[in-house]
């Protein structure tokens, strides 16, 4: 699984750099054509909106509008998401960090959003979908690799 993050990983950044790929990072990422491997696009495209395949901006649940308390102590809104990720310990299982900068596989925000079966709760975003494409996937696991950088 780790090869094919890390060749997946590697195909999306050469088809970012190379003008001879027939295939467009917007191909890859679907409902979400604008989207980058950097936080300000992440935050953008994926935290912030609602896509056009019907997948909820996941600051309907994850923020503190209205004085709530966000799901799992998890606040993505702009402005605190970064903080509130990269480096910082889940609440709803011990021993895990939600985005472990150059690693992907270790970072839990990626389990929640597959919904492995070592997860706390449910798959992310709550429900039945529609879930994250694997391009959009593609593009946060790359942008992890990349450093988790707050860009």
């Amino acid at each position: 699984m780790r090869i094919q993050v890390m060749m997946g990983g590697a195909l999306l950044a050469l088809c970012v750099v190379s003008a001879g790929c027939d295939e467009q990072l917007s191909d890859l990422t679907g409902p979400t054509p604008s989207l980058e491997p950097t936080f300000s696009s992440i935050q953008r495209d994926i935290f912030n909106t609602t896509d056009a395949s019907g997948r909820t901006a996941c600051t309907q649940c994850h923020s503190d509008a209205g004085g709530r308390t966000p799901t799992g102590g998890l606040n993505l809104r702009e402005g605190v998401a970064y903080a509130n990720l990269v480096g910082v310990a889940t609440r709803g299982k011990p021993g895990t960090i939600r985005v472990v900068a150059g690693d992907p596989e270790s970072s839990y925000l990626i389990h929640k959003l597959e919904g492995r079966a070592d997860i706390a709760g449910v798959r992310m975003p709550r429900g039945n979908g529609p879930f994250l494409t694997p391009g959009q996937m593609l593009v946060i696991k790359r942008w992890i690799e990349l450093g988790a950088r707050n860009n």
